[in-house]
């Protein structure tokens, strides 16, 4: 999602709308969603590219049920196409029509939801190092552990990996984007909690025969 309120702030968790610079990426990222993701891959000749014509795809929109990644999508078209199946069915379709799910929800951090990562080493240190040494199983107090929110993730990915639409576009937040790319990049579920997965880039993932392909697209430098 783009930068929220509680980005700007250093907290962690709660439910904070966007700052203006993450309004400007959900404005950037209705155009990507637009001219790029609901594309056609691009075609290896030139004769298939102009058959293509660049026709729009079937796309889906997934966000959590959180205020940003919801108004992270608000600039998102949702245009109606009519696509043919690969069983030559005929249907209409309404681009990227936005779909909340709970399970797509932030990790919990239970009775530190709301504080800096410095307010929680200085008030409750205990809990600081403990989920340094153990970020994986590590359980925020009445909170979530990344063991908690992987367990939480399955239905989606299972979901994401029989979809009929030829792509997904979930806007999440970091944990959750980090756990879905280390299951479909075929990561150790250890390196999970350290994936790199940097604000105001759209991380794309096409799948293949021996795992999937990735490319990295930053819509918006930091210093924007």
């Amino acid at each position: 999602h783009g930068q929220s309120e509680y980005n700007v702030l250093g907290k962690i968790g709660g439910d904070s709308s966007l700052s203006p610079a993450g309004i400007e990426y959900a404005r950037r990222l209705g155009e990507f969603a637009k001219n790029v993701i609901s594309k056609t891959h691009p075609a290896t000749t030139a004769t298939q590219r102009h058959e293509s014509n660049e026709r729009d795809i079937p796309c889906r929109l997934w966000t959590s049920t959180l205020l940003r990644t919801i108004e992270t999508a608000q600039f998102i078209p949702h245009n109606i196409i009519h696509p043919e199946w690969d069983n030559g069915d005929k249907t209409e379709w309404i681009q990227f029509r936005p779909m909340a799910k709970r399970n797509l929800d932030e990790i919990y951090a239970g009775t530190c939801d709301g504080m800096t990562y410095e307010e929680i080493r200085s008030s409750v240190p205990q809990v600081f190092y403990a989920r340094q040494k153990d970020k994986l199983t590590y359980r925020y107090p009445r909170g979530e552990s990344y063991n908690d929110v992987t367990l939480r993730l399955e239905p989606i990915a299972h979901e994401l990996e029989r979809t009929r639409a030829p792509a997904t576009l979930v806007i999440g937040h970091q944990c959750v984007l980090r756990i879905v790319y280390a299951y479909f990049m075929g990561l150790p579920r250890g390196e999970a909690p350290y994936v790199n997965v940097p604000l105001n880039t759209v991380i794309q993932l096409t799948p293949h025969a021996y795992g999937c392909e990735e490319r990295r697209t930053c819509l918006m430098d930091k210093k924007e």
